[in-house]
């Protein structure tokens, strides 16, 4: 089902708010209003978005949503009512805008304009109504400005406000206030405040809930979250173009009994920020998504689509009952680009920043995502640990048994059951096979040392007698 025209409509001028902020050089406040009349025939909502940001050019109205020619007017009448002023206006203009009108000299209608009162200000103030389904049109745009917020665009406070009006009088409800873009420093790079914004997205159910669900979440400790950020290099021809990538991985243990985590199944809802803005996901950016080797990191992609709302959804075959993976794309240009980007470059640019952000998550968390042949290894891991264990506590030699427990990092002194000796061979098998599935090629290469003094070890040269002992290299079973 493809999103509905004033769904598009509100993305884009939200869009349009959110350059408007950036460029102003003061804290700006980007609001949206709804005002719902439930009393009338059909039920009416009227949307205002608004910014303190710099006074709008009436351009940027003309062709909102790629033109107007493909802008339908199903749940709405075409038209827009637009206030603006700058900094230096000493009034607020007021303009109305059809965009059912095909002569161009009556589409925008000038209204009379009203003096300022109160010193000076600058903003932007754009509005239309829609007679779309009240109840489902204040989830949509609750979940949207929810969206916002992960972003954490500079400088930027987010607020939503619902005013319910009919026959006796009018109710405010403000379902969102955020203020991170402001309290952030500004400083801050871009992938640090996605990262901290999809952490707190997942932490607090979609951002549904005003702080962290205690319920499911205890500490943050239970988020292993990788980023990636890809660009298209320094050269002339290129488009400038910077592809952020976010991947957070939710794994609570059985034994709390997560209770909203249950319901998480094994989807991922791709969300895709474009200029700081959430939008739909272009279909390069699906492409690019479908066609990476996800099983080389341990998951399989059964399907992917996308839904209603404009958002990627990837579906696994398999995941742990009490997991789940969110992920966030941001797409930006840090200079205006010279030449147009081709679709293959744009894809392979998407695909870069997502394995930068997966290979990120095996680096911070070994032994997760591994390999089909690194899962293959770790299945021989008790065995082999078993086998040695068993050769150590056996042996009569005194020295060797002593020597062998302490480059496991045990006590030699002590007496040290083979069952704590097998547990610890077992760790760093782990280790050593999550060490070398980090490695960009991996194959039947030389792999890091299990007994050594300073713990696990990879050596950087060759030795005389490698090959013949290459067939019993733990890494190669």
């Amino acid at each position: 089902m493809e999103i509905s025209s004033t769904r598009k409509l509100c993305r884009s001028l939200i869009a349009c708010a959110i350059r408007r902020c950036r460029i102003s050089e003061n804290p700006c406040r980007l609001s949206v209003l709804l005002k719902i009349s439930p009393d009338s025939d059909p039920p009416l909502a009227r949307i205002a978005i608004s910014d303190t940001g710099v006074g709008s050019s009436l351009a940027e109205f003309q062709d909102v949503e790629h033109g107007r020619k493909q802008i339908s007017v199903e749940n709405w009448d075409g038209v827009l009512f637009i206030t603006t002023t700058s900094i230096c206006d000493k009034e607020v203009y007021h303009y109305r805008l059809n965009l059912k009108e095909t002569v161009a000299k009556k589409k925008l209608a000038r209204l009379p304009s009203t003096p300022k009162k109160d010193g000076k200000f600058s903003g932007t103030e754009v509005s239309f109504s829609t007679h779309e389904s009240i109840p489902d049109f204040v989830a949509w745009i609750t979940r949207l400005c929810r969206e916002i917020v992960i972003i954490k665009v500079p400088k930027v406070v987010v607020e939503l406000v619902v005013e319910h009006m009919n026959n006796s009088g009018s109710r405010c409800e403000q379902l969102l206030q955020a203020n991170e873009g402001i309290i952030l420093p500004s400083s801050m790079p871009n992938i640090e405040r996605l990262t901290s914004g999809l952490e707190d997205f997942v932490l607090r159910h979609g951002n549904a809930l005003d702080k962290e669900c205690q319920g499911c979440f205890l500490s943050r400790e239970h988020l292993k979250v990788g980023s990636g950020v890809a660009d298209g290099g320094d050269s002339v021809k290129s488009t400038g173009q910077i592809m952020e990538v976010v991947i957070v991985i939710t794994e609570v243990p059985k034994s709390l009994n997560p209770p909203c985590l249950t319901a998480c199944g094994k989807s991922t809802e791709v969300l895709f920020f474009q200029d700081f803005s959430p939008c739909s996901i272009p279909q390069s950016s699906l492409t690019a998504l479908a066609s990476i080797d996800w099983q080389n990191y341990g998951l399989a992609l059964r399907t992917h689509f996308v839904d209603g709302d404009g958002h990627a959804v990837l579906q696994w075959e398999e995941l742990p009952p009490f997991a789940h993976i969110d992920i966030a794309l941001h797409s930006y240009h840090i200079k205006p680009p010279q030449t147009q980007q081709r679709n293959h470059e744009y894809k392979n640019l998407v695909k870069k920043a997502v394995k930068l952000a997966l290979d990120d998550l095996k680096a911070k968390y070994p032994g997760i995502l591994l390999s089909p042949n690194a899962l293959k290894i770790r299945r021989y891991a008790p065995d082999l640990s078993r086998a040695i264990a068993g050769l150590i506590s056996s042996s009569n030699d005194l020295e060797f048994r002593a020597e062998c427990v302490s480059l496991l990092g045990l006590d030699p002194l002590g007496t040290i059951e083979q069952g704590k000796i097998e547990s610890c061979i077992t760790e760093k098998i782990g280790e050593i096979i999550a060490m070398n599935d980090c490695k960009p090629n991996r194959g039947r290469g030389h792999g890091p040392l299990l007994f050594r003094e300073d713990g696990v070890h990879t050596e950087d040269y060759q030795d005389e007698g490698d090959e013949e002992c290459e067939d019993i290299n733990i890494l190669d079973l």
